[in-house]
């Protein structure tokens, strides 16, 4: 079978037909050189400084490494860096040592597992309810759903939300919406009606590939309406949105109107690990019920930065009023060149360029201008709707930003970017 590779994507090579698993990494490998001879491996490129608006990174450019102002990093107000986090990571090791030894379940539940618990619950002001931790955000999605989902239930889910969500529901029954499209979610529900023991309806507050914010109130309405339940994953929310850094939910007056939270503590948490938040006989449920819990070991004393980190949220604001300062700066100079930046409300800004390989060459352009970014295909986002995707931080200095759309003037004048979009 020869594959065209000019065309092809990751999905491509997940299952080809005749190839068995080491005929299926051959032809892959291929792929991967024919993306690096063609400067589009911006991949898996390994960095020697810790993750910042500025970063020390190795590409085929710079075998030794280069400082590239990075857009890459989901640490939204900087905390990795923050003295005090890092504090009180240290300290955690210090007491605890540098792992926990065990599951959750059978030994390896720690007093800070404990602090970090309540204080994560208690973040959200939902007095009622507590919370479960995972060892990562991909996990506190999808061994939650297959906890609660069985093939008596069904899961209705927006078609933009994070992979783990289609991993969790794949022992249940489930249906998918057009994105933010409250019209196709209302029909699902009403066909459903009667019809399941558990609906649940799973969106996102902030959408990771395009920026923008999930219809809220609408959604709610629509399943209370129909009997259905909600869940809402706000991983790229917290820190960014609402008054007080609560997210999508606080934003829209809406925290205490859905039934279960769930989020990462890999992103403006400054740590890695996941949470769920919901009623305590939900969360006791899990505890015992989820996989992860019983089979998977627990987060390290590391995790104890994630508890300065939370109460850093309220003690020092000014890192969320930084963070956008610099997203309306930077998104109002892109859309001033002509820029398609789509219709993100948050701390991720798309170009959307939307041919695949363009967005390679694109890629290829902003690292030789030393701008590190994300350049995302197809199946993370429709075949004509790839673009560069950018994390802002509160860190980033407009000097960094300055540079940026300097590189994105440059790129545009070689590819042509604008002029492709009209």
């Amino acid at each position: 079978m020869k594959m065209d590779f000019a065309t092809a994507t990751f999905k491509n090579f997940e299952n080809i037909e005749g190839h068995d698993i080491y005929d299926r990494a051959e032809v892959f490998g291929d792929f991967l050189q024919y993306m690096k001879d063609n400067g589009h491996m911006n991949y898996r490129l390994q960095n020697f400084s810790g993750c910042g608006p500025e970063m020390h990174v190795k590409t085929s450019m710079h075998q030794d490494g280069y400082n590239y102002v990075s857009f890459v990093s989901n640490d939204y107000l900087g905390f990795t860096q923050h003295p005090k986090v890092k504090a009180a990571a240290m300290q955690g090791i210090l007491e605890f040592g540098t792992g926990a030894g065990a599951s959750p379940l059978i030994g390896g539940h720690f007093s800070y597992h404990e602090v970090l618990e309540e204080k994560i619950a208690s973040f959200f002001r939902r007095s009622k309810d507590s919370s479960v931790i995972y060892t990562t955000g991909y996990t506190a999605n999808s061994a939650t759903l297959m906890s609660l989902l069985q093939k008596e239930d069904l899961a209705i889910i927006d078609m933009a939300v994070h992979t783990s969500v289609y991993e969790g529901c794949i022992l249940t029954n489930t249906k998918t919406f057009l994105h933010n499209h409250v019209e196709s979610l209302e029909r699902i529900l009403r066909d459903a009606k009667d019809k399941y023991r558990t609906k649940l309806v799973i969106v996102d507050g902030v959408y990771s590939q395009d920026g923008d914010l999930a219809p809220l109130k609408q959604i709610i309405e629509l399943a209370r309406h129909y009997g259905a339940y909600i869940m809402v994953d706000d991983a790229h929310g917290i820190g960014v949105l609402g008054a007080t850094g609560r997210g999508a939910l606080e934003l829209t007056g809406l925290l205490h109107e859905v039934d279960l939270i769930s989020g990462t503590f890999s992103k403006t948490f400054a740590n890695i690990g996941g949470y769920v938040i919901a009623n305590p006989k939900l969360i006791n449920f899990l505890k015992f019920q989820s996989r992860q819990q019983i089979f998977s070991a627990t987060s390290t004393p590391a995790a104890a930065g994630i508890i300065k980190a939370i109460e850093l949220i309220d003690e020092e604001p000014q890192w969320q009023l930084k963070l956008w300062e610099n997203i309306n700066y930077f998104k109002n100079g892109l859309t001033a060149m002509g820029m398609d930046v789509g219709t993100t409300q948050s701390a991720i800004v798309p170009v959307k360029i939307g041919d695949a390989h363009k967005t390679g060459d694109a890629g290829k352009l902003l690292l030789k201008a030393g701008i590190y970014t994300n350049p995302i295909l197809y199946p993370a986002v429709a075949k004509k709707d790839a673009r560069i995707r950018m994390s802002l931080m509160a860190t980033h200095t407009i000097e960094q930003l300055d540079k940026a759309l300097n590189a994105f003037e440059y790129v545009n004048q070689k590819l042509d970017i604008v002029g492709q979009r009209v």
